[in-house]
């Protein structure tokens, strides 16, 4: 070969190797930096896409397998470059689409990879493969999945569903749905076994095509499903609020209120106040928050303050609150005491100081060391509330029960005698 005509190496390409540098250990600590900094030569070759598509898609194919290959040198406990590697391979199928790559030959290579996932970087993948594939290539990747589908066992030895098969079929399934194929997924239905969401993703396919009889009967039969299994998950709530929906545009806006009641009156908290008022005629408003209000007073605590707090229920939170047992408010999280406390600290001031003791306690009684400092601060925003409400007897009553409960936390009693004899604290 002449030394003059040396093969040019593409520029991008070695600034994928540089970027990820290989044989570098990725800590957690870096994870977030290294993967802005691969993201951003990600996007760079995304901007070629429209004008030198075949040159993106060789690009991105070397860049997943370098991806494959720095998976052993990153800790990536938080996620952030697997769902970099998924963006990859959409952008390797725009490239290849672009570039009217065969579709058959690309589905080939997908299904590769998809199968063989060492680090789970196609978890799910298929989600968002339906939106990005053309109909030539989702039919090809439908064809590949199917075939792999029937390939597979449909029961282990032990005579339960096979893992391969759950695997496949919900593969399977997601892109049938992408490709609104109805018939289709009935028949791989028929195959397994129907589910809750099953009847939900035909159910919105019917939507869309707008025949809302259709997708109410699926709904309902997927409800139907559902309460055969006493585990409630996130497609009943969808099933339910898809339902209403549907009700509503039919001409029953009456079943839709009643079953948005019901819910309510099982669960009653924020989400399921939304939605009754969403089927609430305008005119009826009024009767039907004070007639919720009434159900939220045998919700738990937590909801009722969620729920009262963005209805500016106040006496009636008030009026809770007052009944709470010490148990109680140092039974709730941090996300919950912390804005309550502060929403009360001027209006009811006593209220703010047991909340502020709640959060304080539930720091010390679990020797929470680390966030001593938080607790502190909570005890002295007690002690003032204590001071503004005049209840100087409650206040020493909670400073005699933290001596006696808390005396060998050193590291903490000494701050919190500072906050009680009022002298600066030494940080």
């Amino acid at each position: 070969m002449n030394r003059g005509k040396k093969k040019q190496i593409d520029p991008l390409a070695q600034a994928i190797a540089a970027a990820l540098a290989p044989g570098k250990f990725i800590s957690h600590a870096t994870t977030w930096s290294f993967v802005d900094d691969v993201e951003d030569l990600a996007g760079d070759i995304a901007k070629i896409i429209d004008t030198e598509p075949e040159r993106a898609a060789l690009l991105f194919e070397t860049f997943i397998a370098a991806c494959h290959e720095k998976a052993e040198e990153i800790d990536d406990s938080s996620g952030n470059f697997g769902m970099l590697v998924e963006r990859l391979f959409l952008d390797w199928i725009k490239s290849r689409q672009a570039a009217k790559h065969d579709p058959d030959e690309t589905a080939k290579l997908l299904f590769t990879w998809m199968e063989n996932d060492p680090h789970g970087f196609c978890y799910n993948l298929e989600r968002q493969l339906v939106k990005v594939l053309d109909k030539k290539g989702l039919a090809a990747l439908v064809g590949q999945i199917r075939a792999r589908f029937e390939s597979v066992p449909s029961r282990d030895e032990q005579r339960s569903p096979a893992y391969a098969h759950r695997k496949w079929g919900g593969v399977l399934k997601t892109l049938l749905a992408g490709k609104r194929d109805i018939e289709a997924y009935k028949a791989l239905c028929e195959q397994t076994e129907f589910k809750p969401q099953d009847c939900l993703a035909i159910a919105k396919i019917y939507h869309n095509r707008r025949r809302r009889q259709d997708a109410l009967a699926w709904v309902e039969r997927g409800l139907a499903i559902a309460s055969s299994d006493r585990r409630r998950s996130f497609d009943d709530h969808e099933l339910r609020q898809m339902q209403r929906a549907l009700l509503a545009k039919i001409g029953r806006p009456g079943d839709a209120l009643q079953s948005a009641w019901a819910e309510y009156e099982a669960y009653p908290s924020i989400f399921t106040y939304k939605e009754l008022m969403r089927y609430v005629p305008e005119q009826e408003k009024i009767s039907w928050h004070q007639k919720a209000m009434q159900v939220s007073e045998k919700g738990d605590l937590t909801t009722q303050i969620e729920l009262w707090l963005k209805m500016k229920e106040i006496d009636r939170l008030v009026s809770r609150l007052r009944k709470a047992t010490r148990q109680e408010l140092e039974d709730l999280s941090h996300f919950t005491a912390e804005p309550l406390a502060k929403k009360l600290k001027r209006s009811h001031p006593d209220i703010s100081a047991r909340v502020y003791c709640a959060l304080c306690m539930r720091i010390i009684n679990a020797g929470k060391s680390k966030y001593y400092d938080a607790a502190l601060d909570n005890i002295k925003s007690a002690k003032k509330c204590y001071d503004k409400a005049g209840l100087n007897a409650d206040w020493q009553a909670v400073v005699a029960d933290v001596r006696q409960r808390h005396c060998r936390k050193k590291g903490f009693m000494a701050a919190f005698e500072d906050i009680v004899s009022g002298a600066l604290r030494h940080v």
